[in-house]
């Protein structure tokens, strides 16, 4: 499944309504480790049918990052149900983020 895109006004919809689990990618176009990130999940969102892969510019849409808490980026949370159910924060290579979402990856 192609990652998707989520904005303030729309992450509801996108994310929390969602009936499979989101990865969230927490993300802004300056910083260097969130570029490298970003590849990674596009291959877990291409590989892994059982989550859905959204990624929020924290610069474009600061209330969502808000209401959050996203002081650090990269940050990667796993919403499930609507909820916050795992978070990640700074660059990982694959290996280690499927790892520690195994549970929603199906693997």
């Amino acid at each position: 499944m192609a990652t998707q895109h989520a904005t303030d006004a729309d992450f509801d919809s996108v994310v929390r309504q969602s009936d499979t689990p989101v990865v969230v990618d927490f993300w802004a176009e300056w910083c260097g480790p969130c570029r490298m990130v970003g590849p990674v999940l596009d291959s877990i969102a291409e590989e892994h049918d059982s989550v859905k892969v959204v990624k929020v510019n924290v610069d474009d849409n600061q209330a969502i990052a808000a209401k959050y808490g996203i002081t650090s980026i990269p940050a990667v949370y796993v919403f499930n149900n609507g909820e916050v159910a795992k978070q990640s924060i700074g660059a990982k290579p694959k290996s280690a983020l499927e790892k520690e979402f195994a549970e929603f990856l199906g693997a």
